[in-house]
């Protein structure tokens, strides 16, 4: 009969912990050690409202030292506990006799290490103290969890939303990657809807006059098991309930609101809708059912607070719609109300967005740049005031000489926190599809991205030439012949020699002979490649005919790395070598064009 019986019940697997939660301030921790880690678990203690003894000697960590400074903890050093001086385990009987001294103790983690470490442990099991030694779990009662304790995003304040992942001693490191990931899958509200289930709470229970039974599963029946899907009836107190009757509906009323909710809905709880709710007479109380009908439904979508707007800041990549992140393709398909766009962004990218959403083009021409730009953060601003997902789609990344950073600022200041979503930067990846690679071993060990104009037209210094360096310049290929001039320049004008770093350079003047590849459009199927050296880029460029914007540079000796047979001992060869280089890639041309992209990106 009784096999039968137990039978009935899960049989307990040994290998999980009991996990609790301790909150001061009748608790004591005593933390043996001065490190870092002690400092860690004081502050964790700190935050649980537990008072926190340090007992340690030597060295002290300085935020230990600063917490002492501030009352915040009392600092004990060891060499002043009494100790029989006949005791051949000095450490262990001080010990003892400071743990009978301070019976407040509840806890004691012990983090640094020394060879009486495990007879330490000992004396706190001998007083019943739950003891954990850093990196010895035989010797530890209990373990730390990997905590994360989120913060409220209307006061930035830290809430009292906390949680912890505990391998049981399998994996550590994994227990923190699982808590990151725990934590970026919530809502970000979520802190908030804590507050507001708590105000509710304890408005539940202030009306009633009733005691807080202690647990967070205290929100059902007397018995402590919560209990949403039971029905609740529509009594109103003073009627036809008892008090007590009437404490233990509003009680129901919390747990059915914290089930079935929507995060963000409790999150924007006012307290007149908690009054509501707890009275009974709110038309809120008809969608709390576990299968709600059209009719509740309805009554949620009208309950709801008014959609705020939003802004998104999204990078279209270099123009492929294949080189779309997924969340750049999401936030034009499926997000969207209406997309601001900058004038380079290619048709192909364009065709994407839904035709129910409506798109605008920057308005940008030669004197008119910040007209448009004001004209696009105005539209957006105004958009998102009358609730719409305003997306603001710009060429590339947003940030990469893609002005985002002032369009954040301003729209910060009209109220909107926009989300800033990366794009695959044309830096990159146009040299890609011009068969360049911007570092390559034996050829370019670093690259460095410059814009080859400044703000309002102003000149910007260009990067000095140095040969294991490839040198990126955006929006530049207009102004081709004054960027040329000013990296092939020496002071006399004459092309030679150094630079003392005045004028549009900072450091070396560039050799002539130094490649240099103009790409237009890259990525698209109209891309179009012209390669040369310094000395002859702009007749190049000329001889080319009409240019394809949007364009960029890439300059040094990467251009020519993988062109034919390939090159990649430029840097175990001397200067001596490079005109017979640039001879063989060139092909005895002074210049080389080519043509749209691989044709293999029409399969991908």
């Amino acid at each position: 009969m009784a096999s039968t019986v137990l039978s009935q019940y899960p049989a307990p697997v040994a290998g999980a912990s009991l996990l609790l939660t301790f909150k001061g301030p009748r608790a004591t921790i005593l933390i043996i050690g001065g490190d870092a880690l002690a400092a860690s678990r004081a502050f964790a203690a700190l935050e649980a409202g537990i008072h926190v003894l340090i007992l340690a000697r030597g060295s002290i960590c300085d935020e230990l030292k600063w917490r002492a400074d501030h009352q915040q903890i009392n600092l004990i050093d060891w060499d002043t506990l009494p100790s029989p001086s006949t005791s051949s385990a000095p450490d262990t009987e001080s010990l003892s006799v400071f743990l009978t001294e301070h019976p407040s103790i509840s806890l004691i983690c012990i983090t640094t290490h020394t060879t009486d470490t495990p007879a330490l442990a000992r004396v706190c099991h001998a007083h019943n103290i739950p003891v954990n030694v850093a990196d010895l779990p035989a010797l530890c009662d209990f373990s730390f969890a990997a905590t994360h304790r989120f913060s409220d995003p209307e006061t930035g304040e830290k809430s009292a939303l906390q949680i912890g992942v505990t391998t049981n001693g399998e994996g550590c490191r994994l227990a923190g990657r699982v808590r990151r990931e725990i934590v970026s899958t919530l809502p970000k509200e979520v802190a908030g809807a804590v507050r507001q289930v708590g105000k509710l709470r304890h408005l539940a229970k202030s009306v009633g006059d009733q005691t807080e039974s202690g647990g967070e599963g205290d929100e059902g029946e007397d018995s402590g098991v919560t209990t949403p899907n039971r029905p609740v009836p529509r009594w109103r107190y003073g009627v036809d309930e008892s008090k007590e009757e009437s404490s233990r509906r509003r009680m129901k009323w919390v747990a059915q609101v914290s089930e079935y909710w929507p995060i963000a809905r409790l999150t924007s709880m006012s307290e007149d809708e908690m009054k509501l709710i707890l009275s009974g007479d709110s038309p809120h109380t008809s969608y709390f059912t576990p299968a709600p009908t059209e009719s509740s439904l309805h009554n949620l979508e009208l309950s709801l607070p008014p959609k705020k707007g939003r802004i998104l800041l999204v990078g279209s990549g270099p123009g492929h719609p294949s080189l779309l992140t997924i969340a750049t393709h999401n936030a034009l398909t499926k997000h969207a109300d209406l997309v601001l766009s900058d004038k380079l962004v290619p048709a192909a990218v364009l065709a994407l967005i839904p035709g129910h959403v409506e798109v605008r083009i920057a308005r940008k021409f030669p004197g008119n740049a910040e007209g448009a730009q004001s004209e696009m953060m105005d539209a957006a601003v105004e958009a998102a005031q009358r609730g719409l997902a305003v997306v603001r789609l710009k060429q590339g990344d947003p940030v990469v000489y893609g002005r985002a950073g002032e369009e954040v600022l301003f729209f910060r200041e009209h109220g909107f926190e926009p989300l800033v979503v990366p794009g695959v930067s044309s830096a990159l990846a146009a040299p890609i599809f011009a068969g360049i690679p911007v570092t390559q071993r034996g050829v370019a060990e670093s690259v460095v991205v410059c814009t080859g104009v400044g703000r309002q037209g102003k000149e910007v210094k260009l990067p000095g030439y140095e040969r294991p360096r490839t040198v990126l310049v955006l929006m530049g290929v207009a102004r081709i012949a004054q960027v040329v001039s000013a990296m092939i320049r020496d002071d006399d004008g004459s092309g030679e020699g150094l630079q003392s770093g005045e004028g549009r350079r900072e450091g070396r003047p560039y050799p002539r002979n130094t490649p240099i590849a103009i790409i237009e459009r890259g990525s698209m199927p109209d891309q179009r490649v012209v390669a040369s050296t310094l000395g002859d880029i702009c007749e190049a460029l000329e001889s080319a005919g009409e240019q394809r914007p949007p364009g960029m540079m890439v300059v040094g000796w990467a251009v020519l790395a993988l062109q034919g047979a390939g090159d990649t001992s430029v840097l175990d060869e001397g200067e001596d070598q490079d005109e017979e280089r640039v001879r063989k890639w060139l092909g005895g041309s002074r210049w080389v064009m080519r043509e749209g992209i691989d044709p293999g990106w029409a399969e991908v």
